[in-house]
């Protein structure tokens, strides 16, 4: 069986790469390879997780939204249907998305 593999995509430049790795219920776990546009989006990963971790819901929620309006796409490299509506989580080479 082929791997699963989605590029995130902020415009035409290419954010990471994530690699399935395991479907838990609502969230799709991935393996997570960083690219150019790595640096600029791992600040708003960064807050968001912190935000998560010390469990303060309305700036996690804030973060997450900065997050969304940055227009990520998950683009499937087999080909199929861009995920434009989801919520994203990586910490390290983990990466794990909810759509």
């Amino acid at each position: 069986m082929e791997d699963q593999v989605w590029r995130l995509c902020r415009g035409h430049e290419v954010v990471g790469v994530l690699t399935l790795e395991a479907i838990d219920m609502f969230w799709t776990d991935c393996r997570f390879e960083p690219s150019t546009g790595w640096p600029a989006l791992k600040p708003f990963i960064d807050a968001s997780r912190a935000a998560w971790e010390r469990k303060d819901q309305d700036a996690a929620i804030k973060a997450d939204e900065a997050i969304y309006a940055l227009g990520l796409e998950l683009v499937p490299e087999s080909g199929g249907e861009v995920i434009r509506d989801f919520l994203l989580r990586i910490n390290g080479d983990a990466a794990r998305f909810r759509y």
